[in-house]
């Protein structure tokens, strides 16, 4: 049978490099504004993690794994899989069980690390960055400056400055707050392709439920 061009084509390619488990340069802590998930995403998919007796506000989007520039994800690893028992106990961090299942999956894999000790370490660096107790206190939603969320944090924790930290927005909404850390879970400056501060003045921003 002859092989088509496409096929050719693609056997003379070489093989995509798979990243590898524990090469990398530092961790970004993504710490996402819990209403801001419920309301474009969670709401629509029944996602526990925005259930009426839930009242979650930055909860753990992920403890991510970088290059100076780009980052590994999916890598392979020898560890067995985190179990369901394993994931729910995550939930209070990542929002829910299979949150805490895909961040392990898609980035934890590449920390080098076992799932137990990926975990472990995801719980340590979120207990580091303490998270602005205003925000959590406004009772209507507001619109502001994505600037003062970054200034809460800077507020908040001693030592971190402008280039440690960004803040994301989607749908003109406050997003996430974006913390660079060392492999020691110290803060350090972010890649060049982290930092991309959202720079609207009137994001929408909503309370705790």
């Amino acid at each position: 049978m002859r092989l088509t061009i496409a096929l050719l084509l693609s056997l003379a390619l070489p093989a995509q490099a798979q990243d590898t488990a524990g090469e990398f340069d530092y961790y970004v802590l993504a710490l996402s504004w819990s209403p801001t998930w419920c309301a474009l995403e969670g709401d629509s998919r029944g996602s526990p993690q925005c259930d009426d007796d839930k009242d979650f506000g930055w909860v753990l989007h992920g403890l991510w794994p970088q290059y100076e520039n780009g980052y590994p994800a999916d890598c392979r690893h020898s560890f067995r899989n985190p179990s369901r028992g394993d994931t729910t106990d995550m939930a209070d961090l990542f929002g829910s069980s299979g949150s805490a299942w895909h961040q392990w999956n898609k980035h934890g894999s590449c920390t080098g690390l076992s799932p137990d000790d990926f975990y472990a370490l995801a719980r340590e660096a979120y207990g580091r960055i303490t998270r602005p107790a205003i925000l959590r206190d406004l009772d209507r939603s507001v619109t502001l400056p994505a600037s003062l969320i970054e200034e809460a944090f800077m507020r908040d924790n001693e030592g971190l400055d402008p280039n440690e930290i960004t803040i994301t927005c989607r749908s003109n909404r406050i997003q996430e707050a974006r913390i660079c850390l060392t492999r020691d879970l110290e803060l350090r400056t972010c890649g060049s392709d982290v930092i991309r501060d959202c720079t609207l003045d009137d994001a929408l921003f909503d309370p705790v439920r």
